[in-house]
């Protein structure tokens, strides 16, 4: 039965995966949800007049009144730009850093209306729109895609769950004894990956556009825009403008996890500490987080609480590192799909109306993820073989 239904979900994927419905779906609901945000000023390094998307608005409606009710939405992959590529096979690849504008339409659909492939506007770097040629705007698309797969694999896989976790688990083994109820820690599978996926010969470093130089750059950059709100999911989704957004199935479910959890952390301090002052009182606990602000994200020591005075506020960072290594591990890794775009060895198009199967080609590299695909968050490109069959 479940390959029936496999089937009838490659199938349904296979049909729509060039929709620009399908293409805002991913970005609410696929392996990376932790990049849209709502946005109610334009970026101003993004080239875009209200007279361009004027024709991709409802009718009688405006930019500036989209933009103040909410419907416009925004994908900037700023932490890619001017990183360096990897070079696989001996060949050079390339990375991107584009913009991304998405608008929620009346028909409750987050769809893409502009696409700038560069941060820095100029008449090589065109915006893309939905009315280009439609070659141009599905590659325009499949880069945002191959973006989005570079910061997924290092910033909101690597860095949000795995070093989190580390961060809290090494202060742990320094300062709390075996017997204190926080003490629940594994860093096997950190380990592991160090072995692997990010040593020197390893999956990153042969297969990967964004290789092993890329690794401490991208992560330095995205460590410095992280906040501990961004780490607290109801304060993310309520900051990004997703915590009322029907279409955005994470939303809901994560903040169902996340109350679930905080309700379970709040009774197991309650059993501890009846008492605020029992919390302040703690010298283990104080010393776990000042070990965590002195030893890890140095751009987040004004943002972490510097000292726990309050038991809501030890019930608050315990959720957060749970959902962390938890429920969000779950969500950016076990929804990677079978095969993915890895890297590219073309560089951007400069110009509109050049796109050419000898331009996609050597674009796209497959590589294999996971053996067992989710197909729900099949990725842009899934179907290459049909991107290179498109009448060009």
């Amino acid at each position: 039965r479940w390959k029936s239904s496999l089937i009838c979900l490659t199938g349904f994927v296979q049909a729509h995966w060039k929709d620009d419905w399908y293409f805002g779906h991913q970005c609410l609901n696929g392996c990376n949800p932790l990049l849209l945000r709502q946005t109610h000023i334009l970026p101003s390094n993004l080239s875009v007049t209200a007279s361009m998307l004027h024709p991709f608005l409802p009718e009688g409606s405006s930019l500036q009144r989209e933009l103040q009710e909410g419907r416009i939405y925004l994908l900037d992959y700023e932490v890619l730009d001017g990183v360096p590529a990897n070079v696989v096979n001996g060949k050079q690849t390339y990375l991107l850093a584009p913009l991304c504008l998405l608008h929620l339409n009346q028909q409750s659909q987050l769809v893409p209306i502009a696409i700038q492939l560069q941060q820095n506007p100029g008449p090589q770097n065109p915006v893309f729109l939905p009315s280009d040629l439609t070659s141009d705007w599905l590659l325009a698309k499949v880069w945002v895609r191959a973006s989005d797969f570079q910061c997924h694999q290092l910033v909101s896989y690597y860095l949000r769950t795995h070093v989190i976790g580390e961060l809290c688990c090494v202060a742990t083994l320094r300062q709390l004894p075996d017997l204190h109820p926080l003490h629940q820690t594994s860093l096997q599978i950190n380990l592991q990956a160090r072995t692997s996926l990010l040593a020197a010969d390893g999956v990153f470093d042969k297969a990967m556009g964004s290789g092993l130089k890329t690794l401490p750059v991208l992560l330095s950059r995205a460590s410095a825009k992280t906040t501990y709100r961004s780490l607290c999911i109801p304060d993310d989704l309520k900051d990004r403008g997703l915590d009322n957004l029907p279409q955005s199935y994470y939303t809901q479910d994560a903040l169902k996890v996340w109350d679930a959890l905080h309700s379970f952390v709040v009774s197991w301090v309650n059993v501890y500490d009846s008492r605020d002052d029992d919390i302040q009182l703690d010298s283990e606990l104080q010393h776990w987080i000042t070990d965590i602000n002195t030893h890890g994200f140095t751009q987040l020591r004004f943002c972490f609480p510097q000292s726990f005075n309050t038991k809501a506020e030890v019930s608050k960072f315990v959720t957060m590192i749970i959902f962390s290594c938890s429920a969000l591990h779950s969500a950016v890794n076990f929804s990677q799909v079978s095969q993915t775009q890895a890297h590219y060895r073309t560089t951007t198009i400069e110009i509109k109306i050049t796109t050419t199967y000898q331009h996609v080609c050597p674009c796209v590299s497959i590589v294999t993820m996971l053996k067992t695909p989710q197909i729900l968050f099949l990725c842009l490109c899934m179907y290459f073989s049909e991107l290179c069959s498109l009448s060009w």
